[in-house]
Parts: C-alpha cells; structure tokens; sequence
C-alpha cells in the first residue's frame, strides 16, 4: 500500500486527511505570488459579491474571494495536474474542478466559522466531492486552524440555518457541545493541505492572533456523477437571499 492509499483511507473513514508539503518550492512560491497579484491588482475592481470584508474601509481585513477562475492563472490552475490526480485519487472517479477561492481570517478576527457541511452549499448527489484546502502560513488553534468532527460525513447533509459570520454563512442547527468536544484541530505549515469530503463538518475558532492572518487557498473538485438537486439548490439561494436582506436592513 503507498502513502496515498493509506491516506485515502484516513479520508475514507474520517472525512478528511492531511498532507504535508504538498507544495513547496517554485510550485509554493508561484502560487502565493499570483495570489499576492491578484489582491493587489483585481480585489480593488471587485463587488461586494466576490471580495468580503470585515471593513471595506481597511484593505487589511480582506476575508474572502470567490470566482477567483475570472482569472487567467486561476482559471488555468482548474486544470493543475498535481490536484486534479489527487482527487481522483481519492474520488475514484474523473473530476471536475470548481472555482478556486482564498479565504483568510485577519488578526484578532472575533468571528467563529461555524460548523457547515460544504454539500450544503453545493447540493450535490451523489456527495462525491471534496475540496483541497492548502495553508499559505503557519496555520494553527491561535489564528484559527479548521476544525474536522471526524466520521460526519456518514451521515448526509444535516440541517442548517443562517448565521451573522460574513458571506451569509450557514451553520449546523442541530451541532451538539458532545459534538463540538470531539473535534480534532488540525495544525498546518505552508503548503500543507487538508482534503475534507463535501459533508465532512468542519469549523474553525477565531483568530486570536493580534499579529498573525491566517490566509488559505482553496479549490472543490467533483466527480463527473455528480448531480444538482435542484431543489435543494433554490432552497439554499432563499435563504441566502432572505439572510442578504436581513443583514442589509
């Protein structure tokens, strides 16, 4: 059995797995240089919409970037062979890459991730999807490292509902303090990764840093089988939509 295929079935069993070093050198040093660019040169010409703040008026509290494949590196980095093979790898199955997105939590963040299942989002089935979660810095429980509760993504997508964290959020309504005590934190350096399956529960802590950010890129991948429910799709954008408006008032 080779390292990959233990660590699929760590993935297998517990909804998520590390590896460490997944990129390093110029492949490291290339990404979080595009990354450096694309803040500096697109973010400013950006909505509100696909660049969150904690306060537009400070560029320093950047949260998060959505549709990032606009693009040209980013679009092209879809078809990065390195990733790609790694979720077929532990999907079984061809894929296709999502949009890739950076998400961060500047220092002294005072807002928690809830606990969310990305299929929530997605509504995909069959739930063959995963996402590639690499840290661009030391990442660990001071500035809010993820949080896995291992074996939850057995269990379908459970329900959620709005919360106040930035993006319109959802989290698990029914999450447990049993639950919240089994967590298991998981520490990075850059260019490790975390692959978690699409309804793995995960969160994470604030930033209780006053110096450190806490920056990560990220990319989902579904297996061709993948399906939209429709229904469930429109249901999410409701409530999203209602929460918007809410927030806006």
């Amino acid at each position: 059995m080779t390292d990959l295929d233990a660590r699929k079935q760590i993935f297998q069993r517990d909804g998520f797995v590390t590896i460490e070093q997944f990129a390093t050198g110029p492949d490291f040093d290339e990404l979080t240089n595009e990354v450096a660019r694309y803040i500096r040169d697109v973010v400013p010409t950006l909505s509100e919409a696909d660049a969150f703040y904690q306060d537009r008026e400070r560029p320093e509290t950047l949260k998060q970037l959505q549709q990032m494949e606009r693009d040209p590196f980013f679009d092209a980095h879809r078809s990065n062979p390195q990733w790609i093979e790694l979720a077929q790898h532990f999907l079984g199955e061809e894929v296709v890459a999502m949009g890739p997105e950076w998400f961060n939590k500047p220092p002294a963040t005072p807002h928690a991730t809830p606990p969310h299942q990305d299929n929530y989002y997605f509504n995909l089935k069959p739930a063959n999807v995963l996402t590639i979660w690499m840290a661009l810095e030391k990442t660990d429980e001071e500035n809010g490292c993820l949080r896995y509760l291992p074996g939850s993504h057995t269990d379908g997508v459970r329900p959620h509902q709005p919360t106040q964290t930035l993006g319109f959020s959802q989290g698990v309504s029914d999450y447990t303090s049993q639950e919240a005590a089994r967590e298991v934190p998981v520490e990075m350096g850059p260019g490790d990764v975390v692959i978690h399956h699409g309804n793995a529960v995960h969160s994470a802590h604030a930033n209780r840093s006053t110096t450190r950010h806490r920056p990560a890129f990220a990319m989902v991948l579904k297996g061709v089988s993948c399906r939209r429910d429709e229904e469930g799709f429109a249901r999410y954008m409701a409530a999203a939509e209602a929460q918007r408006k809410a927030m806006n008032r």
